[in-house]
């Protein structure tokens, strides 16, 4: 996890800055406007994960490591060429396991999550999920096992591979000429986030377009089709915590209800969107059904808001690199209970940008968890060797926090009650 975690810390800034500039690029050039709540979701949405992973929550149904070295029919020397079969063998696996989290109600939940924005930039290509703690690419990998390619090759490619996912989520480079053919584009990938009827499950491939040309799952971006990004029962918060779980909630909530045994247990199995009729009747769910005709989820806020949900992202930023870095010192079980700070630190940022009457009370409980450690433990983890003053800061900081919470809080409320008495 440390070796991870230094990867991560080299990776995160960098994605950050190419945001930033993307961000900037649709200001000042495209005359656009930024979503500033939908990009610091995309954002908390990846320190979530990143936070989940360096934790190790996650079950491996059967690890690569078991069939290489239990069931492999011959051992392949590692070399480049090693490397490279490793690359595509991987590509191909993640194309299926992409191509069931799109077919399969369970496993839609823990990619509903990268499809959740309503835009379609740098940011949401770091829109990632916690709640996929069953990992089944492994199965997928079984060919390159028996080949005996070795583990270390494989956990190379990988962080190689998921970081080669990044630069295509933008509006901002169109058709690439001959690489169309071969790898994904830009343009594939506007047409696999879309939620067009003409686009929906299509282009599924993670590096190599060649997959969905071969198994049927291809489809080229149309001019006289704009894509329009989202998914057909849209999420409408912020809180990527809360995103994680919505559908699978929904699951649980329609097995309780449907009357047909059978169907409170094909609904894991079936095809994404699929309930019960019976369920479906009496307890509809939003859904949009014209693609070009629906109001975007947005919350109000002013500059001094958005303002702050940065200064709050940026922070939270800073002490998820310092967690990064200090993986090994600050050890087991204190990394469980930084990362349990920085879930509820997100929770609070979301919930206070969905406008939730009870943000306080998730800010009372992030401020009153920082307090804790700092009373408890004596100090932040042992950061204060390299800034003395640091606990003072972090105390000082807490008090503001909760104090500038409350009042934006207090004027989200107040500015709600307007407008439902105007409407």
């Amino acid at each position: 996890m440390e070796k991870y975690g230094k990867i991560l810390l080299f990776a995160m800034p960098i994605f950050f800055i190419l945001i930033l500039l993307e961000k900037l690029y649709g200001f000042y050039i495209k005359k656009e406007k930024v979503n500033n709540m939908d990009t610091v979701s995309s954002l908390t949405s990846a320190i979530t994960m990143v936070t989940k992973n360096v934790l190790g929550l996650s079950i491996t149904i059967i690890s690569y490591s078991w069939i290489q070295e239990k069931i492999a029919l011959t051992h392949i020397t590692t070399n480049w060429l090693t490397y490279v079969i490793a690359f595509v063998a991987l590509d191909f696996s993640h194309y299926w396991v992409h191509r069931i989290d799109h077919a399969n109600n369970f496993f839609w939940n823990s990619h509903i999550v990268h499809h959740s924005s309503e835009e379609f930039d740098l940011a949401c290509a770091v829109r990632q999920p916690i709640s996929s703690f069953v990992k089944i690419f492994s199965i997928f990998m079984i060919p390159a096992a028996l080949l005996g390619i070795s583990p270390l090759v494989v956990a190379t490619v990988t962080p190689i591979q998921f970081f080669a996912q990044f630069w295509y989520h933008t509006r901002y480079i169109n058709r690439m000429g001959f690489l169309e053919k071969i790898i994904v584009t830009p343009s594939h990938h506007r047409v696999h986030h879309a939620f067009n009827n003409e686009y929906l499950d299509k282009n599924l491939g993670q590096i190599f377009i060649i997959w969905d040309k071969m198994f049927g799952t291809f489809m080229e971006e149309r001019a006289d089709i704009p894509p329009v990004y989202g998914i057909t029962r849209p999420m409408r918060t912020w809180n990527p915590i809360r995103i994680n779980f919505i559908h699978m909630w929904l699951l649980i909530k329609d097995a309780w209800r449907a009357n047909s045994f059978v169907d409170k247990i094909r609904v894991w199995s079936k095809p994404t969107g699929w309930r019960p009729a019976d369920v479906a009747a009496k307890n509809p769910v939003f859904k949009i059904d014209d693609v070009y005709n629906f109001d975007k989820y947005k919350t109000s806020q002013d500059a001094i808001f958005i303002s702050w949900a940065w200064l709050q992202l940026i922070i939270i930023f800073i002490g998820v690199a310092f967690m990064l870095g200090n993986i090994a010192n600050i050890g087991f079980p204190n990394m469980f209970i930084y990362g349990a700070f920085v879930f509820i630190y997100i929770y609070a940022l979301t919930d206070l940008m969905d406008g939730s009457k009870y943000a306080y009370v998730w800010e009372i409980l992030k401020c009153l968890f920082g307090f804790g450690i700092i009373y408890f433990m004596g100090d932040w983890f042992g950061a204060s060797k390299h800034m003395p003053q640091l606990n003072l800061i972090l105390m000082v900081y807490f008090a503001l926090s909760l104090i500038v919470t409350v009042r934006l809080n207090s004027s989200n409320q107040s500015l709600a009650t307007l407008q439902n008495s105007a409407v």
